[in-house]
């Protein structure tokens, strides 16, 4: 299949390689000049060479073409977008003129960005896939070289409009990428495992991320079997988060039996036992290196904002929540929640009509 990739980043650049092996003719376009420049231009400079190692097994892909043109998707099948949440909305808008009736929309996470292309995408027949994680964890370690930390063993994936899953299955099995199928776009939206994991370990490493001048491991040092108060904490957040989703009529999973669904096939072994030894993986990469990073300027206004308004509307409290939410705003200095998501950002037309064809309740404003 044709594949257009947006996002050259670790995730971009990972996925395109790994779709190339797999025989797809992938398309990798960078969307901005901010991060991984150097990388690219190696990619330019040596016919897409992009290599993966992963825990020792070397593999190399030629990725078919290189673009900072996103009009190139209009070609592909699948469009996958591979891009920081903060920038959704900006980059929906950017290719909406080159979406094409029928093609698949993969987001990648998505924290319920379909809603951003019914917001920005109105008259299209596409069908919208979002999916909680990456299906490649890892860093580029070097220009043209990704380590590769973990692979997911299922992708849970939420398909709109749900009258076109068969569909959007026939063509996404074809990726080879271990994915299931969730009720949702809303489920996929709240089981971004960054929306708990990211938050709680960062925001409550403040002091440690900027005394360790680079050198902090959220994995290893924020979730441990020694630090208890810090999983209560996660826990109370997850709270929230399955509260808000029952309230929207899906099923309460908590956070480490989603993570294990994702990570394991032993079912035997304990949910939280699984999310540890992913947690103490000496492949976790370093991180955050500094206070405003991702971990933080993404997952707070993105998820955070997100779950405490859909809280708002729906009527269940979440302290945890806003008081993450406000830390993290003193501590960067500006307001999350006005780079948030929220019902009215994201339409609240269109999330209601999402809700609609989940078959759920809608949201009460």
């Amino acid at each position: 299949m044709k594949i257009a990739i947006l996002g050259a980043g670790n995730a971009g650049c990972a996925v395109a390689a790994d779709l190339t092996m797999h025989g797809h003719d992938v398309t990798l376009i960078k969307t901005s000049n901010s991060l991984h420049d150097d990388n690219f231009a190696w990619l330019q400079a040596n016919n897409g060479k992009m290599t993966l190692n992963e825990f020792g097994e070397i593999k190399s892909a030629h990725i078919h073409k290189l673009s900072r043109d996103v009009a190139d998707i209009q070609e592909a099948e699948i469009v996958i977008i591979y891009i920081q949440t903060n920038y959704h909305e900006q980059l929906i808008k950017r290719i909406a003129p080159y979406l094409q009736d029928d093609q698949i929309l993969l987001i990648n996470p998505g924290y319920l960005s379909t809603a951003y292309v019914l917001k920005h995408c109105a008259g299209k027949r596409l069908i919208i896939a979002e999916a909680e994680s990456s299906f490649i964890d890892g860093r580029i370690m070097e220009p043209g070289l990704f380590r590769v930390g973990f692979r997911n063993v299922r992708n849970p994936v939420g398909i709109y409009p749900a009258s076109r899953k068969t569909e959007a299955k026939n063509k996404l099995d074809q990726l080879q990428e271990r994915i299931v199928y969730l009720g949702s776009v809303v489920e996929a939206a709240l089981h971004n495992p960054n929306l708990v994991v990211h938050t709680v370990g960062s925001v409550l490493s403040i002091p440690r991320i900027e005394s360790s001048h680079g050198d902090f491991c959220m994995y290893h040092e924020a979730y441990t079997r020694d630090n208890p108060h810090t999983w209560m904490v996660l826990d109370a957040l997850d709270g929230e988060k399955m509260a808000v989703l029952e309230k929207l009529g899906f099923d309460r999973i908590p956070y480490v039996e989603a993570c294990k669904y994702r990570n394991s096939l032993d079912e035997t072994i304990d949910a939280k036992e699984v999310f540890l030894e992913y947690a103490e993986m000496p492949t976790r990469a370093k991180g955050p290196t500094k206070v405003d990073s991702r971990y933080i300027s993404e997952d707070v206004p993105q998820g955070l904002v997100m779950l405490e308004s859909l809280g708002s509307a729906l009527g269940v409290a979440t302290p945890i929540c806003t008081a993450l939410i406000n830390i993290a705003s003193a501590a960067l200095g500006r307001s999350m929640r006005a780079e948030g998501r929220t019902p009215e950002r994201l339409g609240i037309e269109n999330m209601k009509t999402i809700l609609r064809d989940s078959g759920k309740r809608e949201i009460i404003i």
